[in-house]
C-alpha cells in the first residue's frame, strides 16, 4: 500500500512540475504569446496545462502509416432512400401494395408517423436501376453521373444505426453519440492529427439547402465538445464574407490589427499566469488563426479562376455561392490546401410523401457535383490520399407512409439498413459490400454499424480508434465510445 501511495505521490509531483514549467515558459516569453499560439497549433494541447495532456497527445499521434491524409464528408441530411439509390429490390415492384410480412418486420420499432397505420403496403422504386462499370453495381437512374464513377466507389449497402429520428441520428453519425455536447468527428481529427496548413482551420464546415423537405443542421454537429475550442469546425458561408467577422472593422488596418493582437496576447498571458485556464491559450490561437485567414480565405474561396473544363465538370451552379456544387468545388480547394476535415451538409432528403418528385430534384442537386469531386481529385492525384464519403443518417422504409398510388408515395425513417458510399483514401474501389434481404428491410450479410464506420475512417488516417482518447469528467472518451470494429474487407 505504501509503495502505491508513493507512486501516486511521485506522479502528482511530476504533473505539477510539468504544469509549473509551462506556466514559467509562458510568463518568460519575450516574443509574445502569439508565438505560443502558433506552437500550440502545430502541437495541439501541448501548452494546455492539463495534467496528463502530454500523455493524451502522444496517444493521438498516428499509430501506423495512413492511407488517407484528409476527409471530405458529403453528408446528405434527412435520410436518403436506399431503395431509390443503390439497393435494387425488384421484388418490391412485384409485391406492390401487399402488406409487409410480419415475419420480416419482427418487433422492430416504428416512428410515431407510421406506428398507427393499419397496413404497411410495400412499394417498389418508381425509378429504374441498371448495372454499371466493371463492378456491375446497381445504380438508380436518378444518379447517372455517379454511375459513371461507380468503379471508384465502395458502396456499403448494410449500414445500420441505433437512432430512428433525425436529431439523434445525425448527431450519432457526427459525434459517435446520440446525445449532444460530444466532440464531432472533425474535431477529433483536428485534435489527433493537427493541421496541414497553419493559415486555414483543420476542420471546415459547408452547408447547402436542397429543394426537398429539409431537416435543419446546427452548430452542435461540428462542435469541439470537451476538446479545446480551437478544434471546433469553422463554418464557411455563401456570399461576399465566407467566414463571418473575419475582416477588420472600418478604420482598422493590418498593422494596427497586429499590434492589437500582440497587446491582447500579453493580457491573456497574464490571465493564464493567474488562472491556468487552457481556454485562454485556445482563444489566442483562434485570434491568430483569424488573422492569418484574412489572407488565405479570400484566395481559397475564389472560384472564378477555375478553368472552364472544371466549371463544366461540376456544373454551372458551382459558380453560385452556397449551392451544393459550389461547396463541392470549395471542398476540393480546401482539401487541396491542407484542410484535414471538410464537412459538407446538404439538406432536403426527408421524403415522407411525394418521394418520386422530391427525390428527383434532390438527386439532380447533388449527382453531377458529387461525381465531379471524385473525378477532379483523381485527375489531380489526390483521391488516393483523400477519403470521400457520401450518405445520410438512416434509410427509408420499404413500405409506404400515407397514401399509395402508382406514381406517388412516401417512405418513413428506417435505421435498420441503408446505403452509403466511400471512395479514395485507402478504401477498395469498385466493390459493393453488405447485403439486405429481398425486400430491403433487414441486413443478411456483413452489417456495418456507425461505430464500425467511424473506426474504419480513423484506420484509413493511421489511427487506432481505441487509442485516440481524451480524459473528461473522470473517464476516457473516444469517437467510437466503447464499441466499433474496423471493416477490413473494404480496405485497399
Amino acid at each position: 500500500m505504501k509503495k502505491k501511495l508513493d507512486s501516486n505521490f511521485e506522479k502528482e509531483v511530476r504533473e505539477a512540475q510539468l504544469f509549473q514549467n509551462r506556466r514559467q515558459f509562458l510568463s518568460s516569453l519575450s516574443i509574445g504569446i502569439g508565438s505560443v499560439a502558433l506552437g500550440a497549433l502545430l502541437i495541439p494541447d501541448l501548452f494546455s496545462g492539463k495534467p496528463g495532456s502530454q500523455e493524451e497527445f502522444e496517444k493521438a499521434l498516428p499509430h501506423f502509416a495512413p492511407k488517407a491524409k484528409r476527409v471530405i464528408y458529403l453528408f446528405q441530411s434527412g435520410g436518403v432512400s436506399q431503395l431509390e439509390s443503390f439497393d435494387h429490390k425488384p421484388r418490391l415492384r412485384e409485391m406492390m401494395g401487399q402488406d409487409l410480412p410480419a415475419s420480416i418486420r419482427g418487433n422492430q420499432r416504428l416512428t410515431g408517423m407510421t406506428a398507427g397505420q393499419a397496413k404497411f403496403p410495400l412499394v417498389g422504386s418508381y425509378f429504374d436501376f441498371a448495372q454499371y462499370g466493371q463492378s456491375r453495381a446497381w445504380v438508380s437512374s436518378l444518379f447517372p453521373y455517379m454511375a459513371k464513377v461507380v468503379d471508384d466507389l465502395c458502396i456499403i449497402r448494410s449500414m445500420h444505426t441505433d437512432a430512428i429520428n433525425h436529431d439523434p441520428a445525425i448527431t450519432f453519425f457526427q459525434t459517435g453519440s446520440q446525445q449532444g455536447s460530444r466532440a464531432s468527428m472533425g474535431a477529433w481529427l483536428s485534435y489527433g492529427l493537427g493541421s496541414e496548413n497553419q493559415n486555414l482551420p483543420g476542420f471546415c464546415v459547408l452547408v447547402s439547402k436542397g429543394k426537398g423537405n429539409g431537416q435543419g443542421v446546427y452548430s452542435k454537429l461540428w462542435t469541439n465538445g470537451f476538446l479545446d475550442s480551437v478544434h471546433q469546425g469553422v463554418q464557411f458561408m455563401g456570399g461576399p464574407d465566407p467566414v463571418l467577422y473575419l475582416n477588420n472593422p472600418e478604420g482598422t488596418d493590418k498593422i494596427s490589427r497586429r499590434k492589437l493582437l500582440d497587446k491582447l496576447a500579453e493580457l491573456n498571458g497574464m490571465q493564464y499566469e493567474t488562472f491556468g485556464d487552457p481556454e485562454i491559450t485556445a482563444k489566442v490561437q483562434q485570434y491568430e488563426m483569424a488573422y492569418r485567414m484574412q489572407t488565405s480565405v479570400p484566395e481559397v474561396t475564389d472560384l472564378s479562376k477555375e478553368p472552364d473544363h472544371i466549371i463544366k465538370m461540376y456544373g454551372a451552379e458551382c459558380l453560385v455561392p452556397g449551392t451544393y456544387a459550389a461547396n463541392c468545388l470549395l471542398a476540393r480547394k480546401l482539401s487541396e490546401n491542407g484542410v484535414r476535415f471538410v464537412q459538407l451538409y446538404h439538406q432536403g432528403w426527408d421524403q415522407h410523401g411525394g418521394l418520386p418528385n422530391e427525390m428527383a430534384l434532390q438527386a439532380k442537386d447533388v449527382d453531377q457535383a458529387s461525381a465531379a469531386l471524385i473525378t477532379d481529385l483523381k485527375q489531380r492525384g489526390l483521391l488516393d490520399e483523400t477519403l470521400v464519403i457520401w450518405g445520410g443518417e438512416f434509410g427509408r422504409t420499404n413500405y409506404c407512409q400515407g397514401g399509395l398510388t402508382v406514381d406517388n408515395y412516401g417512405r418513413d425513417h428506417h435505421p435498420r439498413c441503408f446505403s452509403i458510399w466511400m471512395a479514395g483514401g485507402g478504401i477498395k474501389p469498385g466493390i459493393v459490400y453488405g447485403e439486405t434481404d429481398e425486400l430491403g428491410y433487414n441486413i443478411v450479410k456483413n452489417p456495418v454499424h456507425v461505430h464500425d464506420f467511424h473506426a474504419t475512417i480513423l484506420h484509413t488516417l493511421g489511427i487506432d480508434h481505441e487509442k485516440l482518447t481524451y480524459k473528461h469528467l473522470g473517464r476516457r472518451y473516444r469517437l467510437t465510445d466503447v464499441a466499433g470494429n474496423v471493416v477490413k474487407d473494404i480496405l485497399a
